[in-house]
């Protein structure tokens, strides 16, 4: 056999060789997959489980792919949440066509700088105070007042605005180089009303919650009501109280509140009143019947003070024996101011040996009283004339004083008398014309607190009829 032979030999058994290991390999895949013989293994179950979910799978994510994207509408029960966004400066706020900005002083801050934070030009503001009454009105700015801007779109200022006062608006309009000032009146509303509440546990913070400024209650506990009504220990919650005052409206907006017209105080039962009332140039509170409430003396020259020395003969502690002692002492600190007793002519201001520092004062139909161991004297002269309350000097400890405190004299046609139970003489009520007048003023004062009560108190019974002392 040749070469060639061999080789095509060899060929040929390796073609047979691996025709049997394929068909040998095939059977082996046929023996180890079994054909279904119509009961599920658990293998085919396994198998089945698997399939199902890759086609699931396949299912959803390929249209995804295909489909175009669909917006995604909010449903109706969302809820949207605003995110608060840093302040623009004024200059960068997006201005409308003729559009006005509103802008409110801040404190420690001034026309220039709101100028400059508007993005105006200095050389705008130096003619604008170039008119009539504007550099006051502009310069004294407080806070808390409002400036009204008109700028376009092109940021340049058309109009200013601002209030002069509680009645009058100003209007400075630039063209070009001219600029006109318009004033415009603004009409208050004046409305007088009854303001009544129960002192509860604040008399200040039941009355300012009705409304009531601060000026006016003090006009209620240091004025009106001050001789009658301890304010400390004498009022309960559930008294109560009733003003009148005039309030004044504008653009809907309450901007002031005038002087209490009237006003009643009911404690323990009790009702006082008083009642405003101009007569010979001067305003006073009256009872209802037309008595001044302010009283000729105040008891005592300093308000809170102790009394450490009282009217009589006593032991004198520096010249060591018994002396009559005309006065009484209040122990007060070194400064404490020292008010006139009444309304008075100033009589001495000087050193008067043991009383050391003193000022005497005339009130009149015989009465005088004495000031003595002041450390210095207030800013009043010789003849000079002073109301009640005036403060006269201060609390100190010159003459013969072992410390700090007042010495007070009350004299009537020069004899001493007790200040602390001395009668003091009355006031003089109102008289004639004045007194008809006053009536009738207070008539309809009264009436209108009575309205109000009725209703606001209608479960507290009949009202109190007025004191007449009151």
């Amino acid at each position: 056999m040749g070469k060639s032979d061999l080789q095509g030999e060899s060929r040929s058994s390796r073609r047979e060789r691996l025709a049997k290991l394929r068909e040998a390999t095939l059977h082996r895949k046929v023996l180890a997959h079994p054909a279904f013989n119509g009961r599920w293994t658990r293998r085919h179950w396994a198998h089945a489980s698997v399939f199902a979910t890759l086609g699931m799978l396949v299912a959803a994510l390929v249209p995804g792919f295909s489909a175009p994207t669909t917006p995604v509408v909010a449903h109706p029960g969302t809820t949207t949440l605003a995110l608060a966004l840093p302040a623009l400066p004024l200059a960068r706020h997006p201005r409308a066509s003729d559009s006005w900005q509103m802008v409110t002083v801040q404190r420690g801050q001034n026309l220039a700088a709101l100028f400059d934070e508007l993005g105006i030009p200095a050389t705008t503001l130096h003619r604008l105070l170039q008119q009539p009454d504007t550099k006051q009105a502009l310069t004294h700015l407080k806070p808390g007042a409002e400036l009204a801007f008109d700028l376009p779109t092109d940021g340049q200022l058309r109009t200013l605005r601002y209030d002069r006062d509680d009645t009058h608006r100003v209007e400075l309009s630039l063209a070009g180089d001219q600029v006109q000032q318009k004033v415009i009146e603004r009409p208050t509303e004046t409305r007088t009303v009854v303001l009544s509440g129960t002192v509860g546990r604040s008399l200040y913070r039941s009355a300012r919650k009705l409304g009531l400024p601060a000026k006016a209650i003090d006009t209620l506990t240091d004025e009106i009501f001050k001789y009658d009504i301890d304010f400390n220990d004498d009022v309960g919650a559930n008294d109560r109280f009733s003003v009148v005052v005039d309030q004044y409206w504008r653009d809907g907006e309450l901007v002031g509140t005038g002087p209490v017209q009237a006003a009643t105080f009911t404690v323990h039962g009790k009702l006082y009143s008083g009642f405003r009332f101009e007569h010979d140039g001067k305003t006073e509170y009256y009872t209802a019947d037309g008595r001044p409430l302010k009283r000729s003396f105040i008891r005592m020259p300093i308000p809170y003070a102790r009394l450490t020395s009282t009217f009589g003969n006593r032991f004198h502690p520096i010249l060591g024996r018994m002396r009559m002692h005309e006065g009484v002492d209040f122990a007060a600190s070194t400064g404490t101011p020292i008010q006139a007793a009444g309304d008075a002519r100033v009589q001495f201001v000087g050193d008067k040996g043991g009383y050391g520092h003193v000022v005497i004062l005339d009130h009149g139909r015989g009465y005088t009283t004495l000031y003595g161991h002041m450390s210095r004297f207030a800013k009043i002269h010789v003849g000079e004339r002073i109301a009640q309350g005036t403060v006269i000097g201060y609390v100190g400890m010159t003459g013969l004083a072992t410390g700090p405190h007042l010495h007070y004299e009350f004299r009537v046609n020069g004899v001493h008398r007790n200040p602390l139970s001395v009668t003091m003489p009355p006031p003089e009520p109102l008289q004639g014309t004045a007194l008809v007048a006053f009536r009738a003023q207070t008539t309809t004062a009264l009436a209108k607190i009575r309205r109000v009560e009725d209703v606001i108190y209608a479960d507290a019974g009949t009202p109190p009829k007025a004191n007449k002392k009151a």
